[in-house]
């Protein structure tokens, strides 16, 4: 998942091949591997000779995930469309890009917040469905345990922050709702979309936007809505954000 990691932080690990082979003047082969490169990443296969292999098939008999968007107001239709796929016994995801009011300072209250949304999908929308929150204030050995719940459908419905952006991997889980999917980066997007599609069963992602999205956001709802080819859509990244510095560490 190199798209996690910052230069400086990639940087380091290389340094710390180069010390574990007894010399600095040994530089050891790395293998970076990412559903969907981050700009700089394919600027280097460009300027930094790197070798690409690509994997463009899916794993046998699974289908492509079904990418719908939604403007804010009509979210109502979203959380039907996803009760459809509740009540046929299947699981979702619902994320939000913070976590709440008490947890993070200076955040944008402009945005839906990961514990409010809970206690309102738990209470209001889907009352008698078991939901659980995951965000990264959770303590590691609950968000363990949620997941491994969420995993053996005990939970039906996980309600969380980037967090599950990757490494979780439920067969039953059909539907994730991105709330203010324009805020989010195209990469980011793209990973929290193969949380769904895991298995034969026919996936849903909805990407619910704010109305007044920016060019630059409609943007990359386009392309995710086009295309499920990660490459593709690291392209797209490239073009509306640069390649970032080659040698340096601004990323965009």
């Amino acid at each position: 998942e190199q798209h996690r990691f910052g230069v400086a932080q990639r940087e380091s690990i290389i340094d710390k091949g180069r010390v574990s082979f007894g010399s600095t003047a040994h530089t050891p082969d790395v293998l970076m591997m990412s559903a969907t490169p981050i700009p700089q990443t394919l600027a280097l296969t460009a300027f930094g000779d790197l070798d690409v292999s690509v994997i463009k098939t899916m794993p046998q008999g699974r289908k492509p995930v079904k990418t719908l968007l939604t403007v804010m107001g009509n979210e109502k239709n979203v959380y039907e469309a996803v009760r459809k796929e509740l009540m046929a016994g299947h699981q979702a995801y619902f994320v939000y890009p913070r976590i709440g009011e008490e947890t993070e300072e200076n955040n944008d209250k402009s945005l839906k917040a990961a514990e409010e949304m809970y206690k309102f999908l738990s209470s209001q929308v889907y009352p008698g469905i078991k939901c659980a929150l995951i965000h990264g204030k959770v303590m590691e050995e609950e968000q363990k345990d949620i997941l491994d719940r969420f995993n053996k459908g005990e939970i039906r419905i996980l309600v969380a922050t980037t967090v599950v952006e990757v490494g979780v991997d439920v067969e039953n889980a059909t539907c994730i709702v991105i709330e203010h999917a324009d805020r989010f980066g195209l990469a980011e997007l793209h990973q929290l979309r193969g949380r769904v599609g895991r298995s034969s069963l026919q996936s849903f992602c909805f990407l619910i936007y704010g109305k007044n999205i920016s060019e630059v956001g409609k943007a990359r709802l386009k392309a995710l809505h086009e295309s499920t080819d990660g490459f593709y859509i690291a392209e797209q990244d490239l073009k509306l954000r640069g390649p970032g510095e080659i040698s340096g560490t601004s990323q965009s």
